[in-house]
């Protein structure tokens, strides 16, 4: 199915242990059947072993590339699964904190679902902004400097990079739907 995101290159970030599996593989195949590029990065080049639950295990995906080799350049967004120990991991990381960094700098799309936020409260991406997440975050997204909502899917256009935020595996519809709305193929 052709739509508004036909030829846009999106980058999916995750360690390889502990990503909740439908955080990355709904968004991964729905934006693919909609025309997008979708690039996994993973730390390592073994497969990505997903997690069902945070403890059980699910399907093993491979990674396209390794996350140190991405560059937000190639790209016209970023999407970051949650997983409690993929989150608390990569937000841990600093290739992937200079990645966020660098898509925010840039001002393309940003999208985190679940523990994702935890990524951008290191990189000090969230003064100002309104944002969503599982809600265990909502202390640590009110210290680093936002107003935390219980909304299925949240769209902040109010800096300078546009940021989408879900809560859960069950907001993955609004969250996808709210990715294909905001990210422009460049041109």
């Amino acid at each position: 199915m052709a739509g508004q995101i036909d030829g846009a290159n999106i980058l999916v970030i995750v360690t390889n242990y502990g990503v909740e599996q439908d955080e990355l593989v709904v968004p991964v195949d729905e934006l693919r059947k909609r025309g997008a590029t979708v690039t996994i990065a993973a730390k390592a080049s073994e497969p990505v072993q997903t997690l069902v639950g945070d403890k059980d295990p699910g399907k093993q995906v491979d990674p396209d590339i390794a996350l140190d080799e991405a560059a937000a350049d190639d790209f016209d967004a970023l999407v970051i699964p949650g997983g409690t120990i993929n989150a608390d991991t990569i937000r841990r990381d600093p290739a992937a904190l200079a990645l966020v960094t660098a898509f925010a700098d840039a001002g393309k799309p940003v999208a985190a679902i679940c523990h994702g936020p935890w990524t951008l409260v290191e990189a000090q991406l969230l003064p100002g902004r309104t944002i969503t997440s599982f809600p265990s975050l909502q202390t640590d997204i009110r210290n680093a400097g936002a107003e935390w909502v219980d909304q299925e899917v949240q769209v902040d256009s109010s800096g300078s990079f546009t940021l989408i935020t879900s809560r859960n595996p069950d907001d993955l519809p609004a969250f996808v739907d709210a990715i294909e709305q905001v990210v422009v193929p460049a041109a």
